[in-house]
């Protein structure tokens, strides 16, 4: 069965956020990618190269709190109600498949469920109640 965990959206600082974070809850950082780390991001605005686009903190007993930038260039704008998102983990491929599918029907697909340059079968859809989710298999477990 699928973990869950929570994802935050920020408007730009993250960073500063997650620091505050793990200064409460202690630990580590389990990924930091910026915005400089993915393929193609020299076509992103300079400003926005080293804002977070995936950040996670393990948080006891199997609990990650995860959070990113909201950048305006990729049309992710910030909105109260729509900071979060809801995080599902699956433990196979077809499980993904089958939540995204089931999960999003009636809803708005915002980035199809495919394989990505951080080694994972990923997806992001609004449900029809309004409710933002990703579906994320990781390939490689060691994370």
């Amino acid at each position: 069965m699928a973990t869950i965990n929570p994802c935050l959206k920020f408007n730009g600082n993250t960073e500063k956020a997650f620091n505050f974070y793990k200064s409460v809850f202690g630990g580590e950082f389990s990924a930091l990618m910026y915005v400089k780390d993915m393929p193609d991001s020299d076509k992103l605005p300079a400003h926005e190269q080293n804002k977070i686009i995936h950040i996670a903190l393990p948080i006891k007993k199997g609990n990650v709190l995860m959070g990113y930038d909201a950048l305006a260039s990729t049309g992710r704008r910030l909105m109260e109600g729509n900071n979060f998102h809801i995080v599902l983990n699956p433990e196979s491929e077809a499980e993904a498949t089958k939540l995204f599918n089931e999960l999003s029907a009636g809803g708005t697909v915002t980035m199809p469920l495919k394989k990505t340059f951080w080694n994972a079968y990923f997806g992001m859809f609004e449900d029809k109640f309004g409710i933002q989710w990703m579906v994320n298999y990781a390939y490689d477990k060691k994370t």
